[in-house]
């Protein structure tokens, strides 16, 4: 278990999808909320069956239909908060907020067809506005030392590196105020 660090003030607000925009190739792309619905669910097998698999990490999202179809009834359960980036009736991208102990673990995917266009950052920003809604207070998630361009976007949303010990940065927000804790309370002794 790491010891995870998270920014002492919670983030600005995000935008709760849905939301709308035009992405840089010209595409309009809304973000939503995933509603459960089984043409939804099908969409989202579609692009993960079609994802390429140099862009999976650590192991996700899985190869073959089978075990794509049971990562998706894991993760799109009620505990779970997800938004799709639709283009039309095709998904674009999905993003998923995972319960881990007091936290939740942020999961990105846009499809290589639609990458390098704008849609994660609206992806993540849609995400993190649909879980401020609901109330969740920490986010953390992990990328590749490497990968600069997300490590930058993750940066510029407001995630703090909280663990650089191995190949991948583990990076933490505080999307609402703790009620428990009393993170506005001076903490000095």
């Amino acid at each position: 278990m790491s010891d995870r660090r998270y920014p002492d003030a919670a983030a600005d607000d995000f935008p709760a999808p849905p939301t709308e925009f035009t992405d840089r190739e010209d595409r309009t792309v809304e973000i939503r909320p995933y509603g459960g619905s089984e043409a939804a669910y099908e969409s989202l097998v579609e692009m993960y069956d079609a994802f390429d698999p140099s862009d999976r990490a650590q192991g996700i999202p899985p190869g073959g239909e089978k075990r794509i179809r049971e990562w998706l009834d894991a993760i799109l359960d009620d505990d779970c908060y997800n938004v799709i980036a639709w283009c039309g009736d095709q998904v674009a991208g999905h993003a998923t907020l995972v319960p881990d102990g007091d936290a939740y673990e942020l999961a990105i995917f846009v499809h290589q067809e639609y990458q390098r266009a704008g849609i994660g950052t609206h992806l993540i920003r849609g995400l993190l506005g649909h879980g401020q809604a609901e109330g969740v207070e920490k986010v953390w998630l992990t990328v590749e030392r490497w990968n600069r361009a997300a490590v930058s976007l993750y940066k510029k949303i407001g995630f703090e590196t909280s663990n650089a010990e191995s190949f991948e940065l583990e990076m933490g927000l505080r999307l609402n105020e703790d009620e428990e804790d009393g993170t506005d309370e001076d903490d000095e002794g």
